[in-house]
């Protein structure tokens, strides 16, 4: 985005004379910075490749559905999709996971408070604007394990359609495909802001999701509970399946059932992706992820509704052993688009 855009855009928010920082950024291609008026009010800037990628259309509809719903979503100070650039409230800096690092004592009780955020989030049918992928495209998402885990970015497509094969119809035997729920599809404890002077499923703020899509219940909770940044306290796992069930009346066996197959399709794709971001992108920090990654995708697949994938897993994916990681790293961003 060039700086004269930039410039524009705020100075027809009035926010010209502001100072700028950047915030620290993940795994997309959109920027934050964070703007400091000289009376001390604050906003942050997000800046996404303009059109015709439409990540800030989408973030701007799916943060009106989610204010709707009475839920903390940024405020939208200006916009300007077309050109990727969005002036948002700024909610702070108590990002869930380093106020757990912080505080360790809250663990428990902060991932309590989000548990029954989902419930309640989940009482809500899925917006009617929202792309509803099916149990064959869901399982489809899964590609990247194959081209970029297993074959290093040179595409692999029987791989990709053996386990597609295998997962599809694990996926398509849940029940609810008819009922789906707003995922935010990245929720995680570094997409999510404490903000304690709110009351009941306000106190989480949201962040980054221009990506959701309607899908299952399952599917927030295990992008919660298998995160691949950071480990939770023993039995903290339980404790909150256990919570979310009896907030949301789920039978807890057809929960550990859709829990095991939806974060089986996203650990799969994940390994994927974070094997893209490295050897394509060149953003080698994602490698260390990897092994808490294909821990987690290790424990879905020991669900006994898994039992073909597992088995295809085993046949086509190699281990996270430390040679296997130090062969991606070596060829870190060296790796052009297929």
């Amino acid at each position: 985005m060039p700086d004269a855009a930039v410039d524009a855009f705020l100075a027809r928010a009035g926010w010209s004379a502001a100072t700028r920082t950047a915030l620290a950024g993940d795994a997309s291609a959109r920027r934050y910075l964070r703007l400091r008026q000289p009376d001390g009010a604050r906003a942050v800037l997000m800046i996404a490749p303009p059109a015709p990628d439409d990540s800030t259309a989408r973030f701007l509809s799916v943060g009106t559905s989610l204010a709707r719903l009475g839920y903390s979503v940024p405020q939208i100070f200006a916009a300007a999709p077309e050109q990727g650039l969005a002036l948002l409230e700024d909610l702070g800096d108590a990002v869930l996971a380093r106020v757990v690092v912080e505080t360790p004592v809250q663990e428990a009780p902060l991932y309590a408070a989000v548990a029954d955020f989902l419930a309640d989030l989940h009482r809500h049918p899925a917006p009617s604007d929202l792309p509803r992928p099916d149990a064959d495209a869901m399982a489809a998402m899964t590609a990247p394990a194959a081209d970029w885990y297993r074959a290093g970015g040179a595409g692999d497509t029987a791989a990709a359609h053996r386990l597609t094969a295998a997962l599809a119809p694990a996926l398509e035997a849940l029940p609810g495909w008819d009922r789906p729920v707003l995922a935010h599809r990245d929720f995680h404890a570094e997409n999510l802001i404490w903000l304690p002077d709110r009351t009941g499923p306000a106190r989480l703020g949201l962040l980054d999701f221009q990506d959701a899509f309607a899908c299952l219940p399952a599917y927030d909770l295990v992008s919660l509970l298998e995160d691949a940044r950071r480990d939770l306290a023993p039995g903290l796992r339980q404790d909150l399946l256990a919570r979310y069930a009896a907030a949301t009346d789920a039978d807890p066996q057809a929960l550990d059932l859709a829990m095991a197959v939806l974060g089986a399709q996203r650990n799969l794709r994940i390994l994927g992706i974070f094997a893209r971001l490295c050897l394509h992108l060149g953003k080698a920090r994602y490698v260390d992820l990897i092994p808490r990654v294909w821990g987690h995708l290790a424990a879905d697949l020991a669900h006994p509704a898994l039992t073909d994938l597992r088995r295809a897993v085993g046949d086509l994916l190699p281990p996270p052993e430390p040679a296997f990681l130090t062969e991606m790293r070596a060829r870190c961003g060296t790796v052009p688009t297929p």
